[in-house]
């Protein structure tokens, strides 16, 4: 193969389209995404620019097809709570999926965490529902008729949540699991001090 990958070649197991998604994110984390080119993904993957566009039409559907999965797994839970029932147990479970979902999406958070201003300016209003889903996740969080300071506390549990997207540079040594329940106990104790 000469160091080429063919269009729609699937190498060791990956497309080249998820080549090139992996490649364009890893260069989107180290020098943003303003600050990278289509050209220099492309060249990372060892294809032309030419075969890039053939699988993204730009810069910004190859940033949608990295964000998207992420957003899409948001979606899925919110869209689910309303089939939970409101119990400790279960406030328990939503969140440790959603910081699992965080865990396993942590690049791409720490991307849009670092770059916000040139992420939110490329997607535009593309997803505006995100707000409305993070603020459904938070009043489902506080329960049902829960008062303002609760509100407030489960909206301070989701942020101790997103410090999962930074973990891997906070405490790069640290293990998933021991992450996992550090978060899950602190966001835990914000939404509840009593406990």
């Amino acid at each position: 193969m000469g160091g080429q990958a063919v269009s729609g070649t699937v190498i060791a197991g990956r497309s080249t389209k998820d080549m090139i998604r992996d490649a364009a994110l890893q260069l989107f984390s180290t020098k943003g995404f303003d600050h990278s080119s289509l050209r220099e993904v492309a060249d990372a993957v060892g294809i032309t620019k030419a075969s890039l566009y053939y699988h993204y039409a730009s810069k910004v559907d190859l940033l949608v097809a990295i964000i998207e999965p992420m957003f899409d797994e948001v979606r899925t839970q919110v869209e689910g709570l309303d089939d939970i029932a409101h119990t400790p147990e279960n406030v328990r479970e939503v969140i440790r999926q959603r910081l699992r979902s965080m865990l396993s999406n942590r690049q791409v958070g720490a991307l849009c965490m670092r770059d916000t201003v040139a992420i939110v300016n490329a997607l535009g209003n593309r997803y505006p529902d995100m707000i409305e889903l993070h603020h459904r996740m938070c009043r489902w969080m506080a329960g049902p008729d829960a008062d303002d300071d609760t509100l407030l506390r489960a909206a301070a549990a989701m942020q101790v949540l997103s410090t999962a997207m930074m973990s891997q540079e906070i405490v790069p040594h640290t293990d998933t699991d021991h992450i996992e329940q550090a978060l899950l106990n602190a966001a835990l104790s914000v939404l509840n001090p009593k406990r």
